[in-house]
């Protein structure tokens, strides 16, 4: 499988969040959710951008015949709500915590433009993975689109490949460490969990892959 996503591998959390830098650090304090909870809401002001400290949140919105439509599934250390940082007013899209201890550090769009005008690295940083977003949600949505389900998944477990994964080196094999369900990974490639359950397991009849809970090993085909 090619990888198609490239970003280096870094802890947003660890780098932005303003509780590393003193100017901010006394006022800074966190906000937690438990499973279900919304962090936002569709058409809520969109005045703060958020970091994950831990737990899983889904991003998503309704299609106009009421579906939910997951754009995408995060977890600790990315960053969510960055259209705030580019102008955006009012919120497309609601933000639900996906786990029972979440802790989200809140970061109003004035500091996060302040915090951007004195260090031009964290600029840098913030602008970069925004395009990175925008590329990968991009592509997701033309898998969505164009693409049938195998080859939805397929192409989605090359992107857990470039994620997630490493190479074992005894065998040549990618192991993905993952921290998806199966739900999850339904939710994300616009298919039912029954099909996602029937094609992983085709592909493991295959010896394609092997999978458990959290992990997927994709086999060296050329060994």
């Amino acid at each position: 499988m090619k990888s198609f996503w490239f970003f280096e591998d870094v802890n947003l959390f660890k780098l932005l969040c303003p509780h590393k830098f003193k100017a901010y650090k006394q006022a800074h304090t966190f906000d937690h959710y438990r499973k279900e909870d919304y962090i936002y809401f569709e058409n809520d002001s969109s005045n703060k951008v958020y970091l994950i400290e831990k737990g899983k949140v889904k991003i998503g919105y309704y299609s106009e015949s009421g579906d939910e439509v997951v754009k995408a599934i995060l977890t600790k250390g990315e960053l969510f709500g960055e259209k705030a940082i580019l102008g955006e007013r009012i919120r497309e899209e609601f933000a639900q915590s996906l786990d029972n201890q979440t802790s989200i550090c809140p970061v109003g769009v004035e500091t996060m433009h302040d915090l951007m005008r004195d260090n031009q690295t964290f600029s840098f940083r913030i602008y970069k993975f925004i395009g990175y977003k925008f590329k990968k949600l991009e592509r997701r949505l033309q898998l969505l689109l164009f693409k049938d389900s195998k080859t939805r998944l397929v192409e989605f477990l090359d992107e857990l490949c470039t994620d997630y994964g490493y190479n074992c080196e005894k065998t040549g094999d990618q192991i993905i460490n993952h921290p998806y369900t199966q739900k999850d990974i339904a939710s994300l490639i616009g298919i039912s969990r029954p099909t996602l359950n029937i094609l992983m397991n085709e592909l493991k009849e295959d010896d394609i892959i092997d999978f458990n809970r959290r992990q997927i090993r994709i086999y060296n085909t050329s060994a």
